[in-house]
């Protein structure tokens, strides 16, 4: 067959596969289009998921007869007026959505311009497109798209089932809503409310924090970091989560070049990279970050569905991301998003514990005798306190023994730390359950977990050991500990040696299948030296070479801080407790552990007062 010019309506037809996937491809060209032509309320109806009918309304500017009649053509755009490709400034450019659109489904654009006296009508149908015709309509543009992919039958059985389209196009218009928070945004689907999201108010990171607050919920507005950076042509702003605010995967990280929604997969490492010490590997941070680059210094039109851009200078743009990140996150590094829900609290059921035993015990002088530890009587249930049952003496030693309760002795000696002017995490009260810590500042009652801070506290210790070049203070172990491993996971651990040996973990090759532990960090004294070697032997599994020498140290800080740390279950004194608090206020990320989780919640006296109606 000789070459020859495929036909217009063909070559629509393969335009549409890259630009319309599905409904929300739709949905996502028109809204653009919407916001190009300086609309400031956009609605979106749908209907069967958007399979069978989508309608996109705006207040824009509209458009003349002429125009309507050449807005279907391929290419046609009235957002290159120069036809410079690098001086892009509209989301829309390529002039390829409504054609492409209007060559699977039927279309049909209502639209007039404040300076006529009537609306305008377009019709095309599989792309053939009818007359311009005189219709009635206000201000702005109305786009009908019904019957989507039915002249491609192949298409229309990939797509999903109504509810999973419509949750595409709501994600979508979300997404583009987040970049324009001065814009009024409406969806509905068979005649239900989906998105209703009015225009914000004030300056725009006001707004912007608003539209934030209402889209990702207002949990990611209050645990939220602000991130205001500039270098050279490139400038980032937006939020990003708190360490302790996250989710078990990606969805909830949005990205904005230009305003334009993107999925980078450059920008989405940066940002995994900048958490890299107070996050999980399978965890991932929220956040809606906006890059602001001049645009002879990034490409958009790296895809007809321009969801994807090239950077002029990566390094720079990824350079920028992480330093920010991390300014932010070391500002508030002694928050965390996990507080005490008191709505749950106050809606338990307290049982009606009934008749309680009489006995001698008098509550005026329950504290003094208390704090004396002198055998009182006081009715004691066996295993559930609240449960009833047959009552029995115990004295307070026996229910410290019960319920792990460690409290200050105050004949004793004041230990150092109590002395000191207690700091914003206040002074330790007791431990209970040997786990956590109970502490209290002038205006509320804080709860620490004891491993998960002390964890922070060691991995930070070692951390500023490497980036001053001091050797990590090592401990010979008396008994080198023999460690058998699989072949494989022998010659991770043997590959890494010398990088373990920077961390004061000396290791050494014994027999085919194990490796000997002479030295370990003095910090770790404790530690079960076989579980490390362990650990760390599947975690180099999943390194790989997107690693770099400074993060692989950091993976190896974070693990082996987790095996040194005071473990949950080991009883501490009040000088233990206090002087873990001090170092919590010292040290860096101290609001998350190494994992990402909270190392302590705080409940303010107002919150308690509430649980009792005060």
């Amino acid at each position: 067959m000789p070459i020859r010019i495929l036909p217009s309506n063909l070559v629509n037809q393969i335009a549409a596969g890259e630009v319309v996937e599905r409904p929300a491809s739709v949905v996502k060209e028109l809204v653009e289009n919407s916001i190009d032509a300086g609309a400031t309320s956009i609605e979106v109806n749908l209907v069967d998921g958007g399979k069978s009918l989508i309608v996109i309304s705006d207040n824009g500017k509209g458009m003349s007869k002429d125009e309507l009649s050449v807005a279907v053509e391929r290419h046609a755009t009235s957002k290159l007026p120069d036809d410079n490709l690098f001086n892009i400034n509209f989301l829309g450019f390529r002039g390829e959505a409504l054609p492409s659109i209007s060559s699977v489904a039927r279309l049909s654009i209502t639209s007039r311009t404040k300076d006529e006296d009537s609306a305008w009508k377009i019709e095309v149908n599989g792309g053939v497109k009818s007359e311009v015709m005189p219709a009635a309509l206000t201000k702005g543009t109305r786009i009908e798209v019904r019957d989507l992919f039915y002249a491609t039958p192949a298409r229309l059985k990939f797509l999903k089932s109504s509810s999973s389209e419509t949750a595409q196009c709501v994600d979508i218009l979300n997404r583009i809503a987040l970049a324009n928070p001065h814009i009024s945004f409406y969806l509905t689907e068979d005649n239900k409310k989906k998105v209703n999201l009015n225009a914000c108010q004030g300056e725009l990171f006001d707004a912007r924090l608003l539209r934030l607050s209402d889209v990702m919920g207002r949990q990611f507005g209050d645990n939220s970091l602000l991130i205001n950076a500039e270098r050279e042509n490139v400038k980032i702003s937006g939020y990003v989560s708190l360490p302790t605010l996250n989710k078990a995967n990606s969805l909830s990280q949005y990205l904005f070049v230009n305003n334009r929604p993107v999925r980078d997969k450059l920008l989405l490492g940066a940002i995994k990279g900048a958490y890299q010490d107070v996050l999980a590997s399978n965890r991932y941070p929220m956040c809606a970050l906006f890059f602001d680059v001049d645009p002879m210094y990034v490409d958009v039109n790296v895809h007809p569905a321009k969801a994807e851009v090239r950077f002029y200078d990566n390094a720079l743009v990824r350079g920028l991301l992480v330093s920010s990140i991390r300014n932010a996150l070391a500002q508030g590094d002694k928050q965390t998003a996990n507080t005490v829900n008191l709505e749950n609290l106050i809606a338990d059921h307290i049982p009606d514990f009934g008749a309680q035993p009489q006995n001698n015990f008098e509550p005026e002088h329950s504290l003094e005798m208390a704090r004396e530890h002198e055998p009182v009587s006081r009715p004691f249930w066996q295993g559930n306190p609240y449960s009833g049952g047959r009552s029995r003496q115990a004295s307070l030693p026996e229910l410290e023994r019960l319920y792990s309760v460690k409290v200050d002795q105050p004949h004793e000696e004041i230990p150092v730390s109590m002395s000191e002017a207690p700091g914003p995490l206040g002074l330790a009260k007791a431990q209970f359950h040997n786990t956590f810590i109970i502490s209290q500042t002038e205006d509320s009652i804080i709860l620490v977990d004891q491993h998960a801070a002390h964890e922070r506290i060691v991995m930070e210790k070692m951390k500023q050991a490497l980036a001053s070049e001091e050797k990590v203070a090592r401990q010979m172990l008396l008994i080198p500990e023999v460690v058998d491993l699989s072949l494989s996971e022998k010659t991770r651990i043997l590959e890494n040696a010398q990088d373990l040996e920077k961390l004061g973990l000396v290791v050494e090759e014994f027999g085919s299948t194990a490796v000997i532990v002479r030295e370990i960090p003095a910090l770790i004294a404790k530690a079960d030296v076989k579980k490390l070697i362990q650990d760390l032997a599947q975690e180099m599994a999943e390194w790989g070479k997107s690693f770099s020498l400074t993060q692989k140290l950091h993976l190896v800080c974070a693990t082996i801080a987790c095996h040194g740390s005071v473990r949950a279950g080991r009883p501490m004194n009040i000088e233990e407790m206090n002087r873990l608090l001090r170092d919590m206020e010292k040290t860096e990320h101290s609001g998350q552990c190494n994992h990402g989780r909270p190392t302590y919640v705080e409940l303010k006296i107002k919150d308690i007062e509430k649980l009792f109606d005060r």
